[in-house]
């Protein structure tokens, strides 16, 4: 590309970019200014703290804290640089290719400016003035030993923008369906979430596991404690040998592992990491500029077809999904039990709702099963199972409160279907027993077996979770049908929705622990009996949940007819509201 293509196309992203500036209006003008003003401040503040941090702090630190400063900053850039990439993903590029096709520009030259375009992000901006400033300080106070810091440096970010570049486009040309599109960006947010859980469950699990053996190991009667021999290197006990190593092989860790080579006066990892990067980098460029030029030009890798002769086989017929039959149900609503079924498990809102569950269980689960419990007491443990219950429902409780939102236009057919209303609310509430009761059971597996939670609580905590669904059901079914509102597809986003359902959806969340009064009644009046010297904790929970389970069962059989003929006086209104964009 010449310089004259290239100040024109140049010319013609400024001129859109202005022209989407002036029609935004006064006030996005503004907030843009603002942005640009504290996007400035950031860029020169993260370059003076780096300069000085690395010119008075890790220039007289140890080779070891300088491997750990410089970890703790490549893994923060990570996270935050992958969040980036996830939400650019749903954005075009600087410069669409399609368009320009048929013109006789480089088509190099073009896809090498939405390269660097993306390369603007908040987190480079805040990560790079900051990590070359520690570098500038390293080379001002350390001398010339420090200069192979900088190419490391930037050959590093080189490596991850083009290899997370080449993974962009291979998203983009996975989401071109809407469906894979909802669920690579639920995938995704939930892998960068659980990712980023990481250094918790080292550091709060591993860690003081290892530490708690390294202490038992020096106070046994040994000749020499453990941590002597790991003391003359300045590393410490506990620090597994394998992460040091990692350093040699894994290429994000090139960077700190080379800054600690450089700050021991050894320059060649350095070297060879800024060579390794380049290369990395320059693959996953090269590479990515063949996928996009391929999907532009519609040429797939997709193998031909091979159509097999007929043959005259006698297949066996097999029941479809709705001509099966569930026992003790009626015949309607098993049709509309597995139908519901599907959709839920067809629907990225759902996945959306699994993600909070097991985020939850992630971070609650790294500090918890670590120490906590297994220093707890028995009368306490109970509450560990009626904790599970309730981590059951956090996540799936806005989702189940608004059953008819995700119905979109489908809430149609059961306008139309010649069903009991009843019928149409049972099978609502069992499309959503597979997700609660394996979500459910797994909680509580998982406290069985790390939190020692005795049989008899674990026997409790199973009634405790079924009544609670039960109860949860009633209330569902009443917010439900009183206060519907449109779910966006793809999210758990409500569409434009009044100011009442608004208000409605901050109690329902605030309102949660109040909610799960019932089941914390059982395990509650058992550590009252024991601590009052009556009965043990484990029986009366047992018993007491066994009855909280009747009185949700009763509760659930005798709500249904109300809420059924609610629901079809409401039943118009709610079409309105659920339909209401389609319109």
């Amino acid at each position: 590309m010449n310089w004259s293509q290239l100040s024109t196309i140049i010319w013609l992203r400024w001129r859109l970019s202005r022209n989407q500036f002036s029609r935004g209006g006064a006030l996005n003008a503004a907030l843009k200014i603002l942005g640009l003003i504290a996007g400035i401040i950031l860029f020169v503040g993260s370059g003076i703290a780096g300069l000085l941090g690395g010119a008075l702090g890790l220039s007289k630190a140890s080779p070891m804290i300088n491997l750990f400063v410089w970890d703790a900053i490549i893994g923060m850039f990570i996270f935050f640089w992958l969040i980036g990439v996830l939400v650019e993903i749903q954005r075009a590029e600087s410069i669409d290719l399609s368009r320009i096709l048929h013109l006789p520009v480089s088509l190099q030259g073009v896809f090498v400016m939405n390269y660097i375009a993306s390369l603007l992000t908040p987190s480079i901006i805040i990560f790079l003035p900051g990590a070359l400033g520690i570098c500038l300080g390293l080379l001002w106070a350390k001398g010339l030993t420090m200069l192979w810091l900088l190419p490391l440096l930037l050959t590093f970010l080189f490596m991850l923008t083009a290899l997370t570049y080449c993974l962009r486009g291979w998203l983009v040309t996975v989401m071109i369906n809407p469906r894979k599109r909802r669920n690579v960006i639920v995938i995704a947010t939930m892998t960068i979430v659980l990712v980023g859980q990481v250094p918790n469950l080292y550091f709060n699990v591993f860690m003081r596991r290892g530490h708690s053996r390294h202490h038992a190991s020096s106070s046994a009667p040994t000749g020499t404690p453990a941590s002597s021999a790991s003391s003359d290197t300045g590393i410490p006990g506990h620090l597994p040998p394998a992460y040091l190593s990692a350093h040699k092989y894994v290429p994000p860790l090139w960077l700190p592992g080379g800054a600690m080579a450089l700050a021991s006066g050894d320059s060649w990892p350095a070297l060879w990491g800024s060579l390794g990067a380049l290369l990395l980098g320059t693959a996953g460029l090269a590479r990515a500029y063949q996928s996009t030029l391929r999907f532009y030009r519609g040429q797939t890798n997709a193998a031909p077809v091979k159509v097999k002769a007929p043959t005259l086989t006698t297949a066996k017929i097999q029941n479809s999904l709705l001509e099966k039959q569930l026992p003790w149900l009626p015949e309607e609503v098993t049709a509309l039990f597995l139908a519901f079924s599907r959709s839920l498990s067809r629907a990225p809102e759902v996945k959306m709702a699994l993600v909070t569950n097991i985020v939850l269980l992630v971070v609650i689960g790294g500090g918890a099963f670590s120490n906590a419990t297994r220093s707890m007491s028995e009368s306490f443990r109970p509450f560990i199972g009626t904790g599970a219950v309730a981590l059951t429902f956090f996540g799936l409780l806005q989702l189940m409160f608004n059953q008819f939102g995700c119905d979109r236009e489908g809430f149609r057919a059961l306008v139309l279907l010649p069903a009991s209303r009843s019928h149409v609310l049972l099978a609502k509430n069992l499309s959503f027993a597979p997700m609660v009761g394996t979500l459910g059971l797994v909680l509580l597996v998982l406290l069985t077996i790390l939190a020692h939670l005795p049989l008899l609580a674990l026997f409790a905590s199973c009634l405790q979770l079924i009544s609670m669904f039960l109860f949860l059901s009633v209330a569902a079914n009443l917010f439900s049908i009183f206060a519907p509102y449109r779910m966006a597809a793809g999210s758990m986003k409500a569409a434009k929705p009044p100011a009442k359902t608004v208000l409605l959806i901050m109690l329902t969340q605030l309102c949660f622990p109040l909610l799960m009064l019932p089941a914390i009644l059982p395990p509650l009046f058992g550590f009252l009996s024991e601590k009052l010297g009556w009965l043990p904790a484990g029986p009366i929970n047992a018993m007491l949940s066994l009855g909280l389970l009747a009185i949700a069962a009763m509760s659930y059989y005798f709500s249904l007819p109300g809420l059924g003929r609610y629901l079809e006086r409401r039943e118009k209104d709610i079409l309105l509201i659920v339909s209401h964009e389609a319109e």
